[in-house]
Formats: structure tokens, C-alpha cells, sequence
């Protein structure tokens, strides 16, 4: 991880409080899903009191989480399966990881974060950041894709739970008192979709266009 994600995650977590209401005027169909999938978070019944708070925040994030999820794992299930093994390896794209190995590496940052924020131990396989050896095909890899989102949503549902243990990650820039459930979730979808900008130009190389771009 750079430690400049970390600046770019600072900048989102500002805005999270407005990832729930602030969609553009015409809003897609996986957004206007991911809403009405997730209870509206309760007004706070202090009109004076500071706008962050650890529901609304939680709230916002499980909006956006479940947008990401969506928005990825289409776009890994639309790679066909004799694809995954592809990687460009012309100028600055050669010895770059394989379309298999990024959406692994993907989903193991979000194993690896997920259990920090939930004071776990680091998953077994995750390794540093390539996911198990084991998962190699298409239909392993969505699963441990499928999974590690799970494990990030009950991370962000940790929210605000003052009993759970936080610690801090190796591969994040986070150190002690900085680490939160908050952080490292933010963290985890940022990492998530510099990915996903990775995987969009695979799929383009491939002449598949990603769900997202789709009508």
C-alpha cells in the first residue's frame, strides 16, 4: 500500500457522509439496488450535534461497499475463464499480474483489512496480499472475491461497536491510535478500486466491455 492512498482515503471519508444522498440525477440501476437494499440511517435527533457520527458514517459506507461489490464482481464475471491468465507484456505493463491475479490480490487486501478491523488474525492463505494458492480458477476466484466482500461488510457493520478490538495492518499505513474499523474499511475500497481500474483495462484489451460502461 502507498501512503498516498491513504491521503485519497482521508479525502473519501470526508465525503461518506454524503455517499448516501449524493448521486447524480439520473442514478444507475446497481445504485439505486445497493439503496434500497440497505435501511436508511436514523436522523440523529439533534439538529446541533456534530455531523460525524459512527451510524451515519457506518451508513454511508455500506452504501458504498455494496456499490463497489456490485460494480467488481461484475466485472470480474464478465472476463471470460480462459482470459483470467492474461496480462499485457508490452512497455510498463510487462511482469504486471495476470486478470486472475489482480481480482486475487483484490480480494486478499480485503481479507487481510477486514480481519484487522475485526481484531482477527490475518486469514490463512491471504499471504502477503496474493491470495491462496489454492483458488486458480474463474469460479474459485469470484468465490474468494464473493468472500472477502462478505468479510468487509461485517467489518463496516462493526462500526461504532466499542467492544471490538482494532489493530493496526501490515500492509496499511495506519499505526496505532490512527487505526479504526472506519479507516481501514475506506482503506480496503480504495485499494479495491484502483484494482478495478486495472481490470477495466484488461477487459478492454480483451474487446469485453465492462457492466459499468454498458447501457
Amino acid at each position: 500500500m502507498k501512503n498516498t492512498r491513504w491521503v485519497l482515503a482521508s479525502l473519501l471519508l470526508l465525503a461518506c457522509n454524503n455517499v448516501a444522498v449524493a448521486q447524480t440525477k439520473k442514478p444507475s440501476s446497481a445504485v439505486l439496488v445497493v439503496q434500497s437494499a440497505i435501511p436508511a440511517a436514523q436522523e440523529p435527533t439533534d439538529k446541533g450535534a456534530a455531523t460525524l457520527d459512527a451510524q451515519r458514517e457506518k451508513h454511508a459506507l455500506q452504501v458504498f461497499l455494496k456499490l463497489g461489490q456490485t460494480i467488481i464482481v461484475s466485472t470480474a464475471d464478465v472476463m471470460p475463464a480462459d482470459k483470467y491468465g492474461f496480462a499485457p507484456t508490452d512497455g510498463d505493463f510487462k511482469g504486471v499480474r495476470t486478470f486472475g491475479q489482480q481480482v486475487k490480490h483484490l480480494a486478499a487486501a480485503n481479507h487481510i483489512l477486514a480481519a484487522a478491523a475485526l481484531g482477527e488474525e490475518t486469514p490463512a492463505g491471504a499471504g502477503d496480499e496474493i491470495g491462496p494458492e489454492t483458488v486458480r480458477t474463474k469460479a474459485e476466484i469470484l468465490d474468494y472475491l464473493k468472500e472477502s466482500f462478505e468479510h468487509l461488510a461485517r467489518a463496516t457493520e462493526a462500526i461504532g461497536d466499542k467492544n471490538a478490538t482494532v489493530k493496526s495492518s501490515p500492509i496499511s499505513p495506519l499505526k496505532g491510535t490512527e487505526t479504526t474499523r472506519i479507516a481501514l474499511t475506506v482503506e480496503a475500497m480504495i485499494h479495491a478500486f484502483d484494482h478495478y481500474g486495472q481490470m477495466v483495462e484488461y477487459l478492454r484489451m480483451n474487446g469485453v466491455v465492462p457492466p459499468a460502461s454498458r447501457p
